[in-house]
């Protein structure tokens, strides 16, 4: 039973679920799914219509359960000239012209930051204000579609995120909805994720999909993951040492963490899930001077300031909440009382962040409520870089 369901105005080797992803330096992977068998390449040029390069790749797909997906095709294209806009076409299918825009190899470079998108009206809320921004790459902290076992959600979500994915660079990590493991039947995790979101781990030193580490424009971004091994005898722990030993502040002077679960949350909503994790990994992350830490997880907005073991310490990473993208569950709006002093501002409504790394010391992090027609700051707050701060500088 194939199950991608195209629109009507797509034949069978029509790419859709466009979405593309740095792989590194000055390359771009290209995702998409056909509903036929379709040539896995990529041409494209820096003029409309006009594609003077070519790239191929691999395809492969998947079966869950009753379900068969299309042919999920995977093309890295380059070397790309940064923050410039190029036109290309998926496969043999000449219908559909996409366009995108690389990064900036140097300063300054602006991050949309979401969780817990889903695929609701919140959704398209929180969608159409991201686009309406000024952004070069999205960061995603887990929890895309919130299929849940049903894959044809993979499939609408990979639609409703396309408009944005095939135009601009998505950096994603997994959550506890990717999971979608059945004992028995399908006791491998992660499967559709793995398949249709492949990210860069192998350029990074990872041997897994799940957690992985890029650079673009003076930043180095991690991305963790919270549901598979973390302690300190783990693959994930010793790639992350080794990553961060590897950093060069002077090449990339800012380092973010992104991980599904909160280490810091006063919600109720999953209050204590991110202790082991952090009990694990934290004081690496303080040892390297991590700016700041983007989670998902909890429906909610919260920015705590700079904290390590429980307190506030001024050379400790700023924690945020960010898992208020629009999925179906609804806003997390409980919260502790009274409110810990460590959290510097809390709220339960939908929106998504805005990451705008200035230059080598200073960062502009806002986020936006999406209630309103035009996204509206509602939080915002300056960062200046650890590394640039001598009382935090590693020794």
């Amino acid at each position: 039973m194939l199950s991608v369901h195209h629109s009507d105005d797509l034949g069978p080797t029509s790419p859709q679920q466009v979405h593309i992803s740095v792989v590194g330096g000055d390359q771009m992977r290209i995702s998409w799914i056909t509903e036929s068998d379709s040539e896995p390449l990529v041409k494209y040029g820096r003029t409309p219509g006009v594609y003077d390069l070519s790239s191929s790749g691999t395809t492969h797909s998947y079966r869950y359960l009753l379900y068969k997906s299309g042919q999920i095709h995977d093309v890295i294209i380059g070397s790309l000239k940064p923050n410039t806009v190029y036109y290309y076409q998926c496969g043999s299918d000449s219908t559909r012209e996409f366009s995108f825009k690389t990064p900036p190899t140097q300063f300054p470079i602006t991050f949309s930051i979401v969780g817990d998108l889903g695929q609701t009206g919140w959704t398209n809320s929180t969608l159409q204000h991201i686009q309406a921004s000024n952004y070069d790459l999205l960061l995603l902290p887990g929890d895309l579609s919130y299929a849940d076992y049903q894959q044809n959600l993979w499939d609408s979500f990979g639609r409703v995120v396309e408009p944005l994915a095939s135009q601009r660079p998505w950096m994603v990590t997994q959550g506890n909805h990717e999971i979608e493991k059945i004992p028995v039947r399908h006791p491998e995790s992660f499967k559709a994720y793995n398949a249709r979101w492949r990210m860069p781990f192998e350029e990074s030193g990872s041997d897994s999909n799940l957690y992985y580490s890029f650079d673009v424009a003076g930043v180095h971004v991690l991305m963790l993951a919270s549901y598979t091994d973390f302690d300190p005898e783990s693959a994930q722990y010793r790639w992350l040492q080794a990553d961060l030993a590897k950093v060069d502040r002077e090449k990339t002077p800012w380092v973010f963490a992104l991980t599904h679960v909160p280490w810091y949350n006063s919600n109720t909503a999953h209050q204590g899930e991110g202790d082991e994790m952090k009990e694990a990994m934290e004081e690496l992350l303080y040892q390297s001077r991590v700016d700041a830490v983007f989670s998902g997880h909890v429906h909610a907005y919260e920015r705590f300031t700079r904290v390590y073991r429980g307190k506030a310490d001024n050379c400790g990473p700023v924690y945020i909440t960010i898992g208020d993208g629009g999925n179906r569950e609804g806003l997390a709006s409980k919260y502790l009382d009274p409110k810990p002093e460590m959290s510097l501002f809390r709220e339960a409504s939908f929106g998504h962040g805005q990451l705008e790394v200035v230059n080598q010391t200073h960062t502009k992090w806002s986020w936006n409520r999406n209630d309103e027609n035009a996204a509206t700051e509602s939080d915002a707050v300056w960062l200046k870089s650890l590394f640039s701060e001598e009382a935090c500088r590693k020794m």
